[in-house]
């Protein structure tokens, strides 16, 4: 679970088979015709044959670099793809080394062909590791593009390790990763990750404001093609077609998976910190938008063990892992600034039919370590030999868009009351949806348990947030997990998302 380090048809088809290496660049030969159809076909062929690992093979002063070593290996930007050509865009590229030791092969694709770009060590600066030999070959790529000045190049995302990568939106740093897929992920036997093999990136068009990049991925479970149209900005939205071809029968696939970290809140995990900041962590929550549209809002925890939540659903709306907490005060880090983490929105495309939303939360004790994982689990298996095409936007922003205008949760906070075993959790609601409300004629209270029981349940205007507060009294009766929720009512209508909380003994 170890972070990122930054910020982390053809005729071709035919090599497939006859690729005696796993080397990625072996898939497509110089200046071979590429079309719209072309990735996709490779990784349905690819999925027909066993599985190859990646070429990992590194000398031993690369493959044993530590963390400080790698970063300072640096791409010159003078020799960035697309400099001075009139494009928006560029993009860089990283060297293999630390634990970035598969090769990935890149191609640039321009008037219907596709042409590997050829590593070089006169692309970087190695600092005082200094390559013994001249084909390392690339881990990974980055994309810039002028997000916060018209005329500064930003880094806009970065495809790097595995199959993770991650985007900014306008005035943000990186924080939450995306991935192309996941695997087993928190089975006792082990997780599985899927790599991307290759990229194909399309030249962008001279003063255009999107890009698209085509990506293959492979694992032992699966092969899966990726068409990436990248539109940076205010919200920076990846449009995202994937054809997935399972080898064998997946039980246990992850669709559309996002991966964050949760170390601490002020007023959730705070007191197993000696820290000095006020809360660490790049999502504060998962959101979710059903298929009949009920907004869910669960706080993320930082457990003492593995927990895992699912919420079933039917074509979900979207769902994401959010940063709500916006002010510096909420965290008081000058470097990290996790105020400006992206949020990460999905937007389900289509119909996605029966499945469930998937929480895992893995217990942590350090802020470099991504422990938050949400992906969409399909209600069915994915079927060896099978065709699943899966569309989806995502959503790198402040808050998700196209949001049902109702009050949110700003605040979850808990303590033991008199009894130890009665605790009591105190829920912060904003928003413009609580304006039709008086404190003579408080809302209706939709609250609920799984087990203990509730002694006591009241709404209550907050005049310093502007918005209303409930405050839940329960009975835990000795057991060891709760599961409870809450929301406001106005008659038989939602006045705000629905709060779900896991109490687990401590």
């Amino acid at each position: 679970m170890l972070r990122r380090v930054f910020l982390g048809a053809s005729a071709s088809l035919p090599l497939l088979g006859a690729a005696d290496r796993a080397g990625a660049a072996d898939l497509i030969p110089p200046a071979t015709p590429f079309d719209g159809a072309t990735v996709r076909n490779m990784a349905r062929q690819l999925a027909t044959q066993p599985y190859k690992a990646p070429d990992s093979n590194l000398p031993a002063d690369f493959k044993n670099l530590d963390v400080d070593a790698y970063h300072d290996i640096r791409f010159d930007p003078a020799k960035a793809l697309w400099r001075g050509q009139g494009r928006k865009f560029t993009a860089q590229f990283y060297p293999r080394g630390y634990i970035y030791q598969d090769r990935v092969g890149i191609f640039e694709v321009a008037d219907g062909h596709a042409t590997p770009i050829g590593y070089s060590n006169d692309l970087f600066s190695f600092g005082k590791t200094q390559p013994s030999t001249g084909d390392l070959g690339f881990a990974g790529l980055s994309i810039q593009y002028p997000l916060n000045r018209p005329d500064v190049p930003d880094e806009v995302c970065a495809f790097l390790g595995a199959s993770y990568f991650r985007a900014v939106a306008k005035g943000q740093g990186y924080g939450i990763s995306a991935r192309g897929l996941s695997v087993r992920t928190a089975d006792a036997g082990g997780e599985e990750f899927p790599v991307f093999r290759s990229f194909w990136l399309e030249r962008p068009t001279p003063g255009a404001d999107l890009m698209v990049i085509h990506a293959l991925l492979d694992s032992p479970s699966a092969a899966a093609s990726f068409r990436f149209t990248i539109r940076p900005g205010e919200d920076t939205v990846f449009d995202t077609e994937t054809a997935l071809y399972p080898r064998v029968d997946v039980t246990q696939a992850g669709l559309a998976p996002l991966t964050s970290m949760f170390l601490f809140d002020d007023a959730n995990d705070h007191s197993r910190f000696d820290d000095w900041r006020a809360a660490v962590h790049d999502s504060s929550g998962l959101q979710i938008r059903t298929g009949h549209d009920e907004a869910i809002w669960r706080p993320l925890t930082n457990p003492r063990g593995l927990q895992i939540s699912t919420f079933s659903d039917t074509s979900p709306r979207g769902f994401g892992l959010m940063q709500r907490k916006r002010a510096f005060a909420d965290y008081q880090d000058l470097e990290a600034r996790y105020e400006k983490r992206p949020s990460l929105w999905i937007e389900p495309i289509g119909d996605w039919g029966q499945g469930v939303v998937e929480l895992v939360e893995i217990p942590s004790d350090r802020e470099v370590n991504d422990n938050m994982v949400a992906f969409w689990r399909p209600h069915d298996p994915l079927r060896a030999k099978g065709e699943y095409l899966l569309n989806y936007r995502l959503h790198w922003c402040w808050s998700p868009p196209s949001q049902v205008m109702l009050a949110q949760v700003v605040q979850t906070r808990d303590g033991f009351v008199s009894d130890p075993k009665h605790r009591r959790f105190v829920i912060d609601f904003v928003g413009d949806a609580l304006k039709v409300l008086k404190p003579e004629a408080p809302p209706a209270l939709d609250v609920g348990s799984d087990k203990g029981k509730i002694i006591s349940s009241i709404a209550q205007p907050n005049p310093d947030s502007g918005g209303w507060r409930i405050s839940l009294e329960i009975d835990l009766q000795d057991n060891k997990v709760v599961e409870m929720h809450a929301r406001l009512m106005n008659a038989d209508q939602p006045l705000t998302e629905t709060w779900i909380y896991r109490w687990t003994q401590g």
